[in-house]
């Protein structure tokens, strides 16, 4: 069973824990959100399973009973020993990594083990969402992601173009990702309590999902950091040839060179990854 608040509590007053804001510790607490965690991810036995930021074990706990294969990465020291404590030794199927996920942003899991498919289940700390999800959008692709971000960070990921969320981020992800379902979450179901409300997103790859290459993401990165300039001067100034011939392109079909990066669908940015494959 999931940990109770009183009982978050008493077991980070055992441990002489105290909640690091810097790494987004805001822990689960709430049985119902955890159970809706693993349901969205629709975990099978042998499934392999990442996870990014065990902290006390709460959702780890629930992976594992699904007869998942976990690989998991936490940050702090102290919760890294709890948890090695507390289940390694009893679970053949957890293997857990002591570092940084944007360093090993899949946990450690072998690459053997990512090609044959694998998910994703976590509860991100805003401040790596954006970073972290980069990182895995280089690949191997996860079949899915069962994401806990809070509320911006997620509408970013599924803003649609025209509106002021939609970046580079939100044109990465929905290019290999279809947004499969969202549900509100809100700050009671943690503690400590965040200031902001949280989303749960689950994210299923697409079928002939598209990535875009570490030269493509520079380049959109590029031209949405001056984003509300005009996307033809833009393209115009910038130093990739392909990015002035692909807006030779767009003109010629009729796009204005007036046009705002925030404006332009998504179709057109998956062009401007094509030419630059």
């Amino acid at each position: 069973m999931p940990l109770s608040p009183s009982q978050t509590r008493a077991l980070l007053e055992q441990l002489a824990h105290h909640p690091n804001k810097k790494l987004g510790q805001n822990f689960l607490v709430d049985g119902n959100i955890v159970r809706k965690s693993v349901e969205l991810a629709d975990l099978r036995p042998g499934d392999a399973v990442v996870e990014i930021g065990s902290g006390l074990g709460t959702l780890t706990h629930a992976i594992l009973e699904s007869g998942a294969r976990l690989w998991a990465v936490e940050r702090d020291k102290a919760l890294a020993a709890h948890l090695r404590g507390q289940i390694t030794g009893d679970a053949p199927n957890f293997q857990l990594l002591e570092g940084d996920c944007l360093d090993e942003p899949r946990a450690g899991l072998p690459d053997s083990e990512a090609a044959s498919g694998y998910k994703i289940v976590a509860n991100l700390p805003y401040a790596i969402s954006t970073p972290w999800m980069d990182a895995v959008l280089a690949g191997p692709l996860p079949q899915r992601m069962v994401l806990m971000l809070q509320k911006e960070a997620g509408d970013r990921y599924a803003a649609t173009h025209g509106t002021k969320s939609f970046g580079a981020i939100s044109i990465f992800l929905q290019s290999a990702y279809a947004v499969a379902g969202k549900h509100l979450v809100a700050a009671t179901c943690f503690h400590p309590a965040p200031k902001v409300d949280s989303i749960l997103l689950r994210l299923d790859l697409k079928p002939g999902a598209l990535s875009f290459s570490a030269t493509a993401r520079e380049c959109v990165r590029r031209i949405f950091t001056q984003r509300r300039k005009q996307l033809g001067a833009l393209c115009r100034k910038d130093p990739e040839p392909a990015a002035r011939e692909w807006f030779e392109k767009l003109a010629a079909a009729g796009v204005s060179p007036t046009v705002r990066p925030e404006e332009l669908a998504i179709e057109h940015w998956q062009a401007l990854a094509k030419t630059l494959s």
